[in-house]
């Protein structure tokens, strides 16, 4: 198989999986495009298909770690994580060079939670392709009170970095 073959499979599988969400979505009443893993949201930002959108706080970032290239605007900011009533003029200026409101922005939190929420108020505002990274950066908390043990961009070996 040829190399362009192999990229035309790779870029069909990965609009399958973009599908398969809003399909997903659209059964589960979200009003945004839908949930993709950790490990598709890298795919899609590996093939330059993507956005990856960081939503946690400046804080968070810096000492948790963030994914390299990726954009941040924060859904909520401060220690306090008080919500950003900025945030969808700041996603709309951010994305404005990947094509504004119709660009394929792939929103990451900590758990999966808050960009949910930043991925319903796009959504609503007119951001036609925002997905929620499922499981988040650092995954659910578990039985140990820890994160990342389970799930998680993390988890999944995926690239990131640390100030």
């Amino acid at each position: 198989m040829s190399s362009s073959a192999i990229q035309d499979t790779q870029d069909t599988l990965l609009a399958q999986e973009l599908e398969s969400a809003r399909s997903v979505a659209l059964a589960s009443g979200l009003p945004y495009a839908g949930g993709v893993s950790p490990t598709v949201a890298w795919k899609l930002v590996s093939a330059g298909d993507a956005v990856l959108v960081d939503v946690r706080s400046a804080e968070e970032l810096k000492f948790v770690g963030h994914v390299p290239d990726s954009l941040h605007v924060p859904w909520a900011t401060g220690t306090a994580l008080q919500r950003n009533p900025r945030f969808v003029r700041e996603l709309e200026a951010r994305l404005a060079s990947h094509g504004g409101k119709e660009a394929t922005a792939l929103l990451l939190c900590r758990s999966g939670k808050r960009s949910a929420l930043a991925a319903e108020a796009a959504a609503k505002a007119g951001f036609t392709q925002v997905f929620n990274v499922l499981e988040g950066f650092e995954g659910e908390i578990d039985e140990r009170q820890q994160r990342g043990g389970s799930d998680g961009w993390r988890f999944h070996g995926l690239p990131w970095i640390q100030d």
